[in-house]
């Protein structure tokens, strides 16, 4: 039996834009959500070093032990982004504690300025808690004119207090991987490396 103003074609009209509404709303905070969950990941690994991301640090330790480990660089470029980017060395050599000085090269390929984002991590992942970068051309967007080369350095240390965890005993080489998107034309003003043209 229906009740009154049941199957009024009003109420279904307003209902069904309720509805909709409400679909609207769910899909837009699961986008919203989505965006979110990049840079919070992003930052939460950074913080941590979950996931092999390495952490920032202001300065290197105030003491460096005899045990050496071998740093390996590694770089790559997204499909979407025409540059050519490579580290200047294969791999160094340091002592733990000790604060280290490597460089990548950039170069835009196009006839067009880019502005490119660099991620990165290490391997083992397990590592990525200890490794720390006082200064890195990862930090900040980075932007080449037509043709322009660049040279990108990163300055790192691996903290002392590896030494003292059992489960890292076994490591004694750490990859750092770097890998270049392209991003929106930097905001003018922003520093970046020393240029080479």
């Amino acid at each position: 039996m229906m009740t009154a103003g049941e199957g009024n074609p009003e109420n279904l009209s307003r209902a069904s834009r309720r509805i909709a509404g409400v679909c609207v709303a769910v899909v837009a905070g699961m986008l919203g959500l989505s965006y979110a969950s990049v840079p919070l990941y992003s930052m939460f690994c950074q913080l941590t070093g979950f996931g092999g991301t390495p952490n920032r640090a202001d300065a290197g330790p105030d003491h460096v032990l005899p045990r050496q480990v071998n740093v390996r660089f590694d770089a790559s470029v997204a499909r979407d982004l025409d540059w050519r980017f490579a580290p200047e060395q294969a791999s160094q050599k340091l002592q733990v504690g000790e604060v280290g000085l490597a460089f990548y090269k950039a170069k835009n390929l196009s006839d067009k300025t880019i502005s490119g984002t660099a991620t990165f991590n290490v391997m083992p992942a397990k590592a990525g808690v200890y490794f720390s970068k006082i200064e890195c051309f990862c930090f900040t967007e980075q932007q080449l004119a037509a043709g322009q080369e660049m040279d990108m350095p990163v300055q790192y240390f691996i903290d002392p207090a590896i030494d003292e965890d059992e489960n890292m005993r076994d490591v004694k080489t750490i990859t750092l991987s770097y890998t270049f998107y392209p991003t929106h034309p930097r905001i003018a003003g922003s520093t970046s490396p020393t240029q080479r043209n």
